[in-house]
């Protein structure tokens, strides 16, 4: 195996205190693949301004003007990145969202003891 050695080691990267480097999970999960190079755009931005929790206040305006994108382009961008799953958009707050997969949300229908409450209920019984 090849020995890897700084190119130029007075600029090693360091963890820096705020929260801006990016998952390695979206190469290795495939997330990239999914998206337009406007979309990983606007996801790198939002990466690189968001605070710890990835969140950040930058208006689609002032996104436009630093990606030199349209509205237009900014919108659809932020919509691929939701539906991908990576960013969180509630005007005028993005969140960049964690790569870790999520447990599915158990609904009241899907709890056994809920569904024995109800059938019990429709057979007459007191819950």
């Amino acid at each position: 195996m090849r020995q890897k050695h700084l190119i130029c080691p007075e600029r090693a990267r360091r963890v820096p205190k705020q929260f801006s480097w990016l998952d390695h999970r979206l190469v290795r999960d495939r997330h990239i693949e999914r998206c337009s190079h406007q979309s990983l755009a606007l996801y790198l931005f939002l990466v690189t301004v968001g605070d710890q929790q990835g969140l950040s206040y930058y208006s689609d305006r002032s996104i436009g003007n630093r990606l030199t994108m349209n509205l237009a382009a900014v919108s659809q961008a932020r919509s691929e990145l939701v539906r991908a799953g990576l960013v969180a958009y509630r005007k005028p707050l993005y969140q960049v969202l964690s790569l870790e997969p999520t447990k599915p949300v158990r609904t009241q229908l899907e709890d056994p003891l809920a569904v024995g409450k109800i059938l019990k209920q429709l057979a007459g019984g007191v819950s």
